[in-house]
């Protein structure tokens, strides 16, 4: 008898330090093997603490179900505004190449006006390279079909077979995925 009584008292005392069931079904545990409460009350006592504990079962995934959508909606407007601030910058080389086409109409002067083209050249370029968008070296490499695009190939006395002898529109890296490859005519040597 006093060994049972002692199991009884180790599984009271893990059960109490772990506090699975809480604070009703220890004592309605402790109630029952001292003799205190009889089993229909210590039913009772353990169908509340199953309600309890399913009651904060149901708020527990209310909770992470809310918190999941706030993050899926945090997300998409995260992404569908990811590029407000480039936006906001090219808007800047925007509105000087409507001033210079504007000086254009008004002036005759072709050699300010293409320094003004390529000042919003130079803009354009260093908004791209602040966004870590930068252009692929081409023209005199070796042919790379992971960041170049032949469009034709053409013998060439200047440089060696399968390399680039002119690039045709530059292409651009972001980071280290292609944006767009370079359009490029590959040698084939002296023809």
């Amino acid at each position: 008898m006093s060994e049972s009584k002692s199991n009884r008292d180790e599984i009271l005392d893990s059960e109490s330090s772990d506090n699975m069931f809480g604070d009703s079904v220890d004592a309605a545990l402790s109630g029952t093997l001292t003799g205190e409460l009889s089993p229909e009350e210590t039913v009772a006592a353990m169908e509340q603490q199953l309600a309890e504990l399913k009651d904060r079962e149901l708020k527990a995934q209310a909770e992470l179900e809310n918190f999941r959508k706030r993050i899926l909606r945090d997300t998409e407007q995260t992404l569908k505004y990811a590029s407000l601030p480039l936006v906001r910058d090219v808007l800047e080389v925007s509105d000087n190449l409507s001033r210079a086409a504007e000086a254009a109409q008004t002036s005759a002067d072709a050699a300010s006006l293409l320094a003004g083209v390529r000042m919003v050249q130079q803009q354009l370029k260093g908004i791209l390279e602040k966004y870590h968008c930068k252009a692929i070296s081409a023209l005199g490499k070796p042919f790379d079909p992971n960041v170049h695009q032949a469009i034709a190939q053409s013998p060439s006395a200047e440089y060696p077979t399968g390399t680039v002898s002119l690039e045709a529109s530059a292409g651009y890296m972001m980071h280290e995925r292609v944006v767009r490859p370079s359009h490029v005519i590959v040698s084939t040597g002296n023809g």
